[in-house]
């Protein structure tokens, strides 16, 4: 497109070139010029916003990916902690251990998704199991059985529940 416009200035200039003077066609090819100029700079500014823009979401999906794996590995500290009995000499070690990492996830901005008592989602909540219960409302989220997590407003995991129907 830019082609087909410089060929028509081309053919513009050069018949009102046969009836200006010097000057007159040096301010028009000067002109012509500074246009060209002026548009070339505002291509090349929307090229580096767009490669800076992919860079950061790239940059975003790889930490994204990275905090993925940590996950599981959360999951099996929170099993090893609930079945762990309270005198259990390595406990403590599993709980500094499970400590550590929920403090790294929340420093990256890693945040669980509170799931028990809240009416299921599908954005935020997998369900996994319905279960009929006359003590909670229908579509209440009534147990989690693995914690769903977000990175900002990215969704990293959803929590896998258990829903009340009615």
């Amino acid at each position: 497109m830019t082609d087909d416009m410089n060929d028509q200035d081309a053919a513009a200039t050069t018949a009102a070139d046969q009836d200006a003077s010097p000057l007159e066609t040096l301010q028009r090819d000067k002109d012509a010029l500074q246009d060209r100029l002026l548009r070339l700079a505002a291509e090349f500014d929307n090229y580096r916003k767009r490669v800076d823009r992919d860079r950061r979401e790239q940059a975003d999906a790889l930490a994204a990916d990275a905090l993925m794996d940590l996950l599981p590995i959360i999951d099996d500290l929170e099993r090893a902690l609930k079945a762990a009995a309270a005198d259990d000499p390595l406990r403590k070690g599993v709980e500094l251990i499970h400590k550590q990492m929920t403090d790294l996830l929340r420093k990256r901005g890693v945040k669980s998704i509170d799931a028990v008592g809240t009416d299921f989602d599908p954005n935020y909540h997998q369900a996994v199991v319905h279960e009929v219960s006359p003590e909670h409302r229908e579509g209440e989220v009534i147990e989690e059985y693995a914690r769903g997590y977000m990175l900002g407003e990215r969704l990293l995991r959803p929590a896998m529940v258990k829903v009340a129907k009615a």
